[in-house]
């Protein structure tokens, strides 16, 4: 069963990804060691991973952090990025060793990063303000960018749906500006069956209602490293640094906004040791 959900979900992000709108253009992998300048310097590069799963039993999860820091600091050396997004469960279960993590690795990241809970990290936003120095719900704007990061989970590792009122005050925040990301650990939408989400559909009625809105970022599936939509909007992930499942590889994706607000966005196999797209019969 597990086989045949990876396979309908690559099959029908391989599909999605081709009926990008033409504001966004993307490309489904790129090898770690072919990353190379912008032909044209951005007005704004930025990295995003998710699901390290830190402290997870029977995992080798302090290399698979070090494997993610170092491919990072390599793609920011040969093209530099702007700051690092990282798209929620940093650890595994284990609130205490949030400061572990920011510590021994996201502080040794050559950019700043920004972090979001996932429902491994149970942590509410006191935690969270008292490892990162600012809560679960946050926003920030970055070269005439706005991102808005909310959490979707609480302590316990529940799906939940984003605080609604905080994403309307700070989409309402950014309204005039002409791009802004999303960043939501779990999805909040089925697109296929046996998809660990959750059906959020206030969520997507207002993410919708901005115009401005070009993409929203997700984590939570190891097994998936395209894209899929809700009516004409974007909703990437970006495969996984750590954990005991998901696709083969460990990678992450790279998002830049030119000067003309034309969006470019393509996932990197940083590992550089996949089978992609293996089924078996």
């Amino acid at each position: 069963m597990a086989n045949r959900r990876f396979f309908i979900k690559s099959s029908m992000a391989s599909l999605a990804i081709a009926s990008l709108s033409p504001a966004i253009t993307a490309l489904a992998d790129v090898s770690q060691n072919t990353l190379t300048k912008s032909t044209q310097k951005p007005k704004l590069r930025f990295a995003i991973a998710s699901d390290g799963h830190y402290g997870q039993p029977n995992t080798d999860y302090k290399k698979d952090h070090e494997n993610i820091v170092h491919w990072l600091n390599e793609a920011h050396d040969r093209n530099p990025l702007n700051f690092v997004i990282i798209n929620g469960d940093l650890v595994h279960d284990r609130p205490d060793l949030l400061s572990e993590v920011k510590k021994e690795h996201y502080d040794k990241l050559k950019v700043p990063f920004y972090a979001l809970p996932g429902n491994h990290d149970h942590a509410d936003a006191a935690i969270w303000k008292t490892v990162f120095g600012y809560e679960d719900n946050f926003s920030f704007e970055k070269n005439g960018v706005g991102f808005v990061l909310a959490n979707t989970s609480d302590t316990k590792g529940a799906y939940l749906c984003p605080n609604k009122d905080f994403l309307k005050q700070e989409l309402d925040k950014f309204n005039s500006l002409n791009t802004v990301f999303v960043v939501l650990h779990i999805p909040p939408h089925f697109w296929v069956p046996e998809s660990p989400f959750v059906e959020c559909p206030d969520t997507i009625k207002l993410l919708h209602s901005y115009p401005n809105v070009k993409a929203v970022f997700h984590g939570h599936d190891h097994s998936l490293d395209s894209v899929f939509y809700t009516d004409k909007l974007p909703h990437f992930f970006d495969s996984h640094i750590g954990g005991n499942w998901g696709t083969e590889y460990r990678g992450y994706r790279i998002v830049e906004v030119d000067e003309n607000n034309k969006i470019s966005t393509y996932q990197v196999n940083a590992s550089q040791n996949p089978t992609l797209n293996s089924n078996k019969f």
